[in-house]
């Protein structure tokens, strides 16, 4: 069956699988690392609520089997050594169908955690490391080569999320019609990185060059993809290069690095000289099966780019099998951050000593320069930036997040940079501020090293305690 596999493919396939599988690792990492606080019986959103109301139909999980802290912990555990396994290459030991199966173990658990994630889990990065994990699994091993089906329908995903981000910017902001959009972006992104002052500083007339390329690389080079070769891979090779420029501008957790995996299987690599049998009856028929299913199910996001209201990472089934994808639509113009502050005065006052919680990357002292974390995500520090936006996002988590603030709570704390206060000793009141943040000149890093600038806005949360009489405001 020649016409059912791509034999020219197998370099490009084998990378394509291991980079997969380090950003499963990472996945599986950040989900294991953070979820008691977040998701876990006492955590912000815990599980255990969410599977009460959400029927399984809704929300396809493993936790609706089981939704303790320790079963959450081995399944985010027993992924991160599934991924392992799968970097170490031990689909290419196993038989087709093993292989098959292997790959299926880390979708599984990971769509698992995705549908009770609630809006920890609420970005087009979680769906599209789903999709792409999805066809991963029909990809094949050492024992057939890689199907032309699924390697087209790679590239239609990539299209997808290059021309849907496009399509959503052009119909979105007038700021990226006018190619002035990254005179702010790189200043009010959700978490900075340690380019990205220098970034916004860059001149101009550089910034409209920018997107400029945006467009061209989103709206025009993904229809290359489908290209004779060395058309094809020049457009991978474009879009990885873009990719690039953004992982250097900023933490957009594995966002990047997921496209860029994405484009590897559109690359011309060295061909492999090996020669395998053809692919098994039953194999080619599940391939064409599934594949047949999932250009059914496009039909969604090519109706969602083609509509004038056109939404980006929306998943239209409960299993993330076919998505629509997309980012900043909109981009602020002003920075806004709430900054957390706790006492141990027994009845707070303005002038009380209030200490700051610092947070591992969203931005809080002024002096404390962006540390690059991506493709590691840090989900509490991501939705910050939400709540600063409108406390309306912050309202179904940030009250749980003070009450835990003033228990000194271990697993809330290890999400933190720091905290101003010993264990045994926990806060007595605590109270939230909104500044607006700005990046400093030039002149003024110089002078006080300071790379940014920030000035009180409003009150965000008043003195806040957890039991008691009523708090007196300051």
């Amino acid at each position: 069956m020649e016409w059912f596999t791509a034999p020219d493919h197998w370099l490009s396939r084998t990378v394509f699988q291991r980079a997969l599988a380090c950003v499963y690792l990472v996945a599986f990492v950040t989900a294991a690392l953070q979820f008691r606080a977040l998701l876990g019986e006492r955590g912000m959103l815990p599980v255990v609520r969410f599977v009460e109301r959400v029927p399984f139909r809704r929300a396809p999980s493993v936790f609706h089997l089981r939704s303790s802290d320790r079963f959450f912990a081995g399944c985010a555990w027993t992924g991160c050594a599934v991924s392992a396994a799968l970097i170490a290459g031990l689909d290419a030991l196993l038989p087709l169908w093993a292989a098959m199966l292997l790959w299926l173990v880390p979708w599984a658990l990971y769509v698992s955690i995705v549908n009770v994630g609630q809006t920890w889990y609420g970005f087009g990065w979680e769906s599209l490391l789903l999709e792409t994990g999805f066809l991963a699994v029909f990809l094949g091993n050492d024992e057939v080569a890689p199907p032309v089906v699924v390697l087209f329908l790679l590239r239609w995903l990539l299209f997808r999320v290059e021309f849907g981000a496009g399509l959503i910017k052009m119909r979105g902001d007038p700021c990226w019609r006018r190619l002035t959009c990254l005179d702010h972006h790189h200043e009010t992104q959700p978490m900075p990185g340690p380019l990205s002052w220098f970034f916004h500083r860059l001149p101009r007339p550089l910034h409209r060059a920018e997107v400029a390329a945006n467009h061209v690389t989103q709206l025009i080079v993904p229809f290359l993809l489908f290209a004779p070769q060395p058309i094809a891979t020049a457009a991978a090779a474009l879009m990885i290069l873009t990719q690039l420029w953004l992982v250097l501008s900023g933490n957009f957790s594995w966002l990047n690095w997921i496209t860029i995996v994405l484009a590897v299987p559109a690359l011309e690599l060295p061909a492999d000289p090996r020669s395998t049998p053809d692919a098994p009856l039953w194999y080619v028929v599940v391939v064409l099966t599934v594949a047949a299913f999932l250009l059914f199910l496009s039909h969604r996001p090519v109706l969602n780019m083609l509509s004038r209201r056109q939404v980006m990472n929306r998943s239209f089934d409960p299993l993330h099998l076919v998505n629509t994808y997309g980012a900043f639509g909109s981009v602020s113009r002003v920075r806004h951050e709430v900054v957390i502050e706790g006492t141990l005065d027994e009845v707070p006052r303005a002038d009380s000593d209030w200490r700051e919680y610092e947070f591992k990357g969203k931005p809080g002292d002024p002096r404390r320069w962006p540390r690059q974390f991506a493709p590691y995500h840090l989900r509490l520090d991501w939705m910050m930036w939400f709540a600063a936006l409108s406390p309306s996002y912050a309202g179904p988590w940030f009250g749980t997040l003070v009450e835990r603030l003033l228990e000194n709570d271990r697993d809330t704390l290890r999400l933190l940079r720091r905290s101003p206060f010993p264990p045994d000793q926990p806060p007595r009141h605590i109270r939230a501020r909104l500044f607006r943040y700005r990046y400093t000149t030039w002149r003024e890093l110089r002078e006080t090293g300071a790379c940014w600038e920030r000035t009180y806005v409003r009150e965000y949360l008043p003195p806040t305690r957890l039991a008691g009489p009523p708090a007196r405001r300051p």
